[in-house]
């Protein structure tokens, strides 16, 4: 009997022990379930405008080395190129932009590190604000182990990592949905001015250790005793934003409907008040073009378009509408 509990009691210490230590969470660019988006996709519509830096140390344990000095501002800025300002340990980068970001359907934005790999991985944390005063953190989670650290050089499982930015290899963005910071007093998800990116010292030492939403000690590359030390900002893209000069902008103003999850034989519905000239476009999710519904006049009144006639697989797909004066992308998830 005893003998019988007891290995009942190890297998569950087993089973408990590797649920811990398998990720799971989206995967690196190169694999099928990845979130990355690539610099040069087409849902992505603004970059960040203007950017401030607090720079961190090269090593905060070492602070003799002093800060960090690799770019500038201006580096952030812009389109992903590769050209970055490294934010040293516990650095800060403030960005702002042309026009605020709004909780869009799907991902609202993606920051750009320049990692040249898919395991080293600098990470930083995301914060966002409506007033530029008051920043909220994205619920970031790290389930790398925390009883060893993880040297100069070492590697990072991009399964273990969730809300973090530095999740992907260089011209690939961590993507970010306000919809998970809704409810948040003092926070507008549909007039972000303000994004904040704040380095990840990455110790596990407990005097310099910074820690993610579940209270676990984010374990990433430390030191990294150079003046590229710490995260290294490319850029911040936009792919959900306010066009118009007021704070608010009627969601869905397409009127587009469709199940969702929608099956690959599924339609999309639109209804038009007036007659507009729309390209309506679908990607998959590192943002390819998979079909195009339409480019050119469609007149008032319902519309169907048959998700048939992509012939795609199953998985997440956004659907890009724009017209003359507004761009709404839509996600989809199919699912047969």
């Amino acid at each position: 009997m005893f003998g019988s509990l007891k290995t009942v009691l190890i297998a569950l210490t087993c089973l408990i022990s590797l649920t811990k230590s398998n990720g799971q969470f989206a995967p690196p660019a190169s694999q099928p379930g990845t979130t990355a988006i690539h610099k040069d996709s087409s849902i992505i519509v603004s970059w960040a405008t203007q950017c401030s830096i607090v720079r961190g140390w090269q090593d905060i344990s070492n602070q003799s080395l002093g800060i960090c000095t690799i770019g500038d501002s201006t580096s952030a800025l812009g389109m992903a190129d590769g050209l970055v300002v490294s934010l040293g340990d516990g650095g800060i980068a403030t960005l702002t932009l042309t026009n605020p970001i709004m909780n869009g359907s799907g991902w609202d934005f993606a920051v750009f590190e320049n990692s040249f790999s898919e395991t080293f991985l600098e990470l930083a944390f995301v914060e966002v604000s409506s007033d530029g005063i008051n920043f909220f953190r994205f619920p970031s989670v790290s389930l790398t182990q925390d009883t060893v650290q993880v040297g100069s050089f070492g590697s990072i499982d991009a399964t273990q990592i969730d809300n973090l930015a530095g999740k992907y290899s260089a011209f690939y963005g961590t993507p970010f949905d306000l919809d998970i910071m809704t409810g948040i007093a003092g926070l507008d998800v549909n007039h972000i001015t303000h994004i904040r990116i704040i380095d990840v010292v990455g110790s596990i030492n407990e005097v310099y250790a910074t820690y993610d939403s579940q209270m676990h000690k984010v374990n990433d590359p430390w030191p990294t005793p150079f003046p590229s030390s710490g995260f290294d900002l490319d850029a911040v893209g936009v792919i959900h934003q306010i066009t118009t000069s007021v704070n608010k902008v009627k969601e869905n103003p397409f009127n587009i409907s469709y199940p969702n999850p929608i099956n690959r034989n599924g339609v999309i519905k639109l209804n038009l008040s007036n007659t507009e000239y729309l390209n309506i476009t679908l990607f998959d999710i590192s943002g390819k073009v998979i079909y195009q519904f339409s480019n050119g006049e469609i007149t008032a009144g319902e519309h169907h378009f048959n998700l048939r006639n992509s012939l795609i697989d199953n998985g997440i797909y956004f659907l890009k509408v724009s017209s003359t004066e507004h761009t709404e992308t839509f996600k989809l998830i199919v699912n047969d």
